[in-house]
């Protein structure tokens, strides 16, 4: 970190860069190479740092802030909810919890009634794990190798993707599979189609050799998020649910990431009419202006609890500021029309734009996504579809992602940049002026990585 180290910060830094060196350790990141942003504000669909750059936010931050930064309506009804009630513990019952479980139950798909509120997205996937269990009386848990569902000890051992390594062996109780990825198929398929078939043929042989009679629950991503933004052929959640049913075991829906609005519906498992037993949500349930997220069930598990208590539970589980945020944010999805506009949006701005980019750069292997959640996923070789970085690079290896992420910097743009791969994801209120603006930044970007091509 040069000057810059924590041992010798420069007497001109700011005091709170100064005290976040010292004293924060962040996640994800090693303290003594990490040069953090010091962000001073947010309004909209930017945010500003203390050097007085302003930011075009294509991240959404971590694919939460759905509804932009500061939104008047969210912030007046935080202040107002402080105003009545702070906090209170879970046992009560408070208006603000109440109506945003009422809310919650209304959007979701079928009989899922019934919400147990957590703080975040990997105690919900916690929570939801353990609700299976205590359901079937079974233990095992299946879920696919191009997965997050989030750090906690069963969460991050549920997860499929590298992050999950350095805190194995992890928990007892889960085994994987292959989900479906037609441009590097597991399965060598042709299309889509053929994609679908074979990965649920693949999770078919799977359930009988691990025994269907052991497993609690299949838990998977409607769409993968951090890992690839992986949208499923179409009939591959149905026929998910249909082995679901045939066996017995819990359908666990993760939509952290790709629930309200970020993929045009309600809930991304409404884009296939598929009702999973339970669903898990965070994000985007009030855009991370208080941490909350939460286990939506359907009927048959909450009559489960109905006699016999279920054995879990937060302190800060349906915070009233947490919930009022969510009421709120529901509010504006609602008034606004983000969820349908979310959804246009994604077949005539992003679903386009994205395509001609495909045509123009020869580092742009595929685009894929729906509604505001998309990715461009980056290669050496079209030909040979040798990714750009390699599977989990760091360092210098993965130095052409490093460059593309500067070159939309150098313009102002924050981007979510994963693997080898580009996720475009601004907050959901975006103006379409604004939005074709950032898309041109990543356009000109692309440059950068296609000067790494080989093909």
């Amino acid at each position: 970190m040069g000057d810059d180290s924590v041992d010798g910060l420069r007497e001109t830094a700011s005091a709170a860069r100064r005290d976040d060196r010292r004293h924060v350790l962040h996640s994800w990141s090693s303290h003594g190479s990490l040069e953090p942003v010091v962000v001073t504000g947010a309004q909209g669909v930017h945010f500003s740092d203390e050097e007085g750059r302003r930011w075009l936010d294509f991240s959404s931050q971590l694919v939460n802030v759905n509804v932009g930064h500061q939104h008047p309506k969210l912030v007046a009804a935080i202040k107002a909810q402080a105003d009545t009630l702070c906090t209170i513990a879970p046992y009560h019952a408070n208006e603000a919890t109440s109506e945003a479980a009422r809310l919650i139950a209304e959007v979701a798909p079928g009989d899922l009634n019934r919400v147990f509120f957590t703080n975040g997205g990997a105690e919900a996937v916690e929570n939801a794990i353990r609700m299976a269990r205590l359901h079937t009386g079974r233990h095992k848990v299946l879920t696919a190798y191009r997965s997050y569902h989030g750090a906690t000890t069963g969460a991050i051992t549920a997860s499929g993707d590298p992050r999950r390594w350095p805190s194995e062996p992890g928990a007892p109780g889960f085994a994987r599979f292959w989900g479906p990825y037609p441009y590097r198929s597991a399965f060598h398929s042709a299309n889509a189609q053929e994609e679908g078939e074979r990965a649920l043929a693949h999770l078919a042989d799977t359930l009988m050799v691990e025994g269907p009679h052991t497993i609690a629950a299949v838990l998977l991503e409607s769409v993968v998020g951090g890992n690839g933004i992986l949208v499923p052929p179409d009939g591959y959640l149905q026929g998910v649910r249909a082995l679901c049913d045939t066996h017995g075991i819990v359908m666990i829906a993760d939509e952290v990431m790709a629930g309200f609005g970020r993929c045009g519906e309600w809930f991304a498992v409404d884009r296939w009419n598929v009702v999973p037993d339970l669903i898990t949500f965070a994000k985007g349930v009030n855009s991370g202006y208080v941490p909350l997220g939460g286990v939506i069930m359907s009927d048959a598990i909450a009559e489960t609890f109905a006699t016999r208590a279920y054995p879990g539970g937060l302190t800060y589980a349906g915070h009233p500021l947490a919930c009022a945020a969510a009421v709120a944010c529901i509010g504006i999805y609602k008034d606004e029309g983000l969820i349908e506009r979310t959804r246009v949006l994604g077949e005539t701005v992003f679903g386009p734009a994205l395509q001609a980019m495909q045509q123009r750069h020869p580092s742009v292997g595929e685009v894929r996504g729906l509604g505001g959640f998309w990715a461009i996923e980056l290669v050496r070789d079209r030909a040979t579809r040798e990714p750009l970085v390699p599977f989990n690079a760091s360092g210098a290896d993965n130095a052409p992602m490093t460059d593309f992420a500067n070159a939309c910097k150098k313009q102002g743009l924050w981007p979510f940049v994963a693997g080898n791969r580009v996720h475009v994801v601004p907050p959901l209120v975006i103006e379409e002026a604004t939005l074709r603006e950032g898309l041109s930044i990543i356009d000109e970007a692309l440059a950068a990585a296609d000067r790494h091509c080989t093909g």
